[in-house]
């Protein structure tokens, strides 16, 4: 009886180089090198350092935009789902109501009931925390924070800011503002 020929790989197999290293060039005993892999460990030591200390001058300069990103996720996020907007819009009322906008003087009263301030507080926090947790608004609110974060954090670690910041306040114009503001209708040269 013949011997069946073995089938061929359903996934692509890289075959190794004839000097007996991957198909990179680099031989199986170079990458676990303690060397090669403390040259890994420092190089990322390295980039994650200066995206760690590009994202902070970033969040200096870019504050207000990266504050309206996040609001703008956030949003998107609660407009893409009506019924949890509206049950964050329907406890945003019970607590203006029923806690921020009622006089201190005036107790609340339900079915005849009258509620201690303390009562009210205790009330509303559970229903808060049940509005939260029993719908999905606590997940899309920290879906849209961490989309909006990580979009400022992209942005803040690969925006090298260079250019950003004028150290030398003598070619700030003289601290004349003004003359910086409406700079781009002066004419090339004219010095304002």
């Amino acid at each position: 009886m013949a011997s069946a020929a073995t089938p061929a790989p359903l996934l692509p197999v890289t075959s190794t180089a004839a000097g007996g290293g991957s198909a990179t060039g680099l031989s199986d005993a170079a990458l676990a090198t303690p060397a090669f892999r403390l040259f890994v460990r420092l190089l990322q030591a390295r980039l994650l350092s200066e995206a760690t200390s590009r994202l902070r001058r970033n969040l200096g300069y870019f504050r207000v935009n990266y504050a309206a990103v996040v609001a703008f996720s956030l949003a998107a996020s609660l407009l893409a789902h009506p019924f949890s907007l509206l049950v964050l819009l329907g406890i945003l009322g019970a607590w203006c109501f029923l806690y921020v906008f009622r006089a201190p003087d005036q107790p609340v009263v339900l079915f005849g009931r009258t509620f201690t301030d303390r009562e009210t507080l205790l009330g509303l926090v559970v229903a808060s925390v049940l509005a939260f947790f029993l719908t999905s608004v606590a997940s899309l609110i920290i879906s849209g924070l961490l989309v909006g974060g990580a979009i400022v954090a992209a942005h803040g670690a690969c925006r090298v800011p260079e250019d950003l910041f004028l150290d030398d306040p003598s070619a700030a114009s003289n601290g004349n503002t003004t003359s910086r503001l409406i700079s781009f209708l002066a004419s090339p040269g004219s010095g304002v």
